[in-house]
């Protein structure tokens, strides 16, 4: 087992089209006023595909048709567009998702049930379908692959991907991830896109189990502000190339790839998290000692999405009674008397009973932008983690303002 499961390393570069047979291209196509806003991902030859969807009911017009395309388990491109969601567009949004496919098919050259579709923007709104498909012809297989991550961002201020590498079978391997996300992201999942590619040699089948399992504790623990989206989706191609034999379930390598995953999932949900809409600080909770790992993750997204606590940390205010609080919304059972609570390191609550802080040295920590909270439970063995933001005036501005 360790001698397979090498140490993953992540590359200074990232780049979505790194892993070996992968191109991608990002361009600006009239959808935005400026900024690019449609691309495409494409490997040289057919991927094992996994996608995990949102869970809300009204779904957008690339969810509905992406749901019945990866059923296939195979994946060779996919389209995404920026600055319009195509969602709540009637039966013309499903016919503009499938002649994104089409077209993207057409101008790549291959079936069209190969290609996935996502869209990102405002909703209710529908689809400049002449621009798209004007744009699908400016794209290029060898483009600006850098261009692919600004081009479907919305309210995001930075770029969201990594790369890293490890070792199978003696052969080098890459995956790299990209994502959005910056409001409406309450996820199972959210206003989020996320698109991983790699060189690994995996079944479609084994790749679902292990995207499935993956986002319960990553992008489904973060929360910026408890709203869920209709556009949420995340895409896993896996095209082979690095030239290992395939993966197998319960196998050492299996569980290196699981670790890949995670590595790279967890990296996006906190840049997400990171680049909240408005956001000043990265809350990030951790709780120990749970009864189980689902109430650890529960208790944990219970504090990073209350509103109390989220602003309070863009107060610099230490209410950790609003701590306390949401722990105690959280229908997890569990024993006040034995909760203790930190704010970056600093203990405010031990034994269910207020702690003597330096309130000099807590206003300093309280200006730093990451802030850890540390949740011990004393219920358990288990653990869990979720990711936010604060919730500030410009918060408020952004989403006010949004379709104005």
């Amino acid at each position: 087992m360790t001698e397979l499961l090498n140490q993953i390393t992540t590359l200074s570069t990232a780049d979505i089209a790194a892993p070996i047979g992968f191109h991608a291209d990002g361009q600006h196509v009239g959808l935005k006023h400026k900024s690019k806003d449609l691309g495409w991902i494409y490997s040289d030859v057919m991927a094992s595909v996994a996608g995990v969807f949102t869970t809300n009911q009204v779904q957008a017009a690339p969810v509905q048709l992406d749901k019945k395309t990866i059923r296939n388990g195979q994946l060779q491109a996919i389209i995404v567009n920026s600055g319009n969601a195509n969602a709540v567009t009637s039966s013309i949004g499903v016919s503009h998702a499938e002649s994104m496919q089409e077209f993207t098919a057409q101008q790549l050259n291959i079936d069209t049930s190969l290609v996935g579709v996502a869209s990102t923007g405002i909703i209710g709104k529908v689809l400049p379908i002449d621009k798209i498909i004007n744009g699908i012809k400016k794209l290029k297989i060898d483009g600006d692959t850098n261009g692919f991550a600004h081009a479907i961002m919305t309210t995001d201020t930075k770029e969201k991907s990594i790369t890293i590498q490890s070792t199978i079978q003696g052969k080098i391997v890459t995956m790299s991830g990209v994502a959005k996300g910056s409001g409406m992201l309450h996820p199972n999942m959210a206003t989020m896109l996320g698109f991983i590619t790699t060189d690994i040699n995996i079944d479609a089948k084994l790749l679902q189990q292990a995207l499935s399992e993956d986002v319960e504790t990553s992008f489904n623990q973060i929360t910026i502000d408890g709203d869920t989206s209709t556009n949420d989706t995340v895409l896993v191609m896996a095209n082979g190339l690095a030239g290992h034999k395939m993966i197998e379930n319960h196998t050492a390598e299996y569980e290196q790839f699981k670790d890949m995953l995670h590595t790279v999932t967890t990296a996006l949900s906190i840049a997400i998290a990171n680049d909240g809409e408005g956001a000043t600080k990265l809350i990030a909770v951790a709780v120990n000692h749970a009864q189980s790992a689902l109430d650890a993750r529960m208790v944990a997204k219970k504090i990073v999405g209350s509103s109390l606590v989220k602003t309070a940390i863009f107060g610099k205010d230490p209410n950790w009674g609003r701590i306390i609080a949401a722990i105690g919304a959280s229908n997890v059972d569990l024993n006040p008397n034995l909760i203790d609570i930190s704010i970056n390191k600093i203990a405010v609550l031990v034994n269910g009973a207020p702690a003597d802080f330096d309130a000099d040295t807590m206003a300093e920590k309280l200006e730093e932008h990451d802030i850890h909270i540390d949740v011990d439970l004393h219920a358990g063995t288990e653990s869990g983690c979720a990711w936010g933001s604060d919730l500030t005036y410009e918060y408020v501005k952004i989403n006010a303002l949004y379709t104005t």
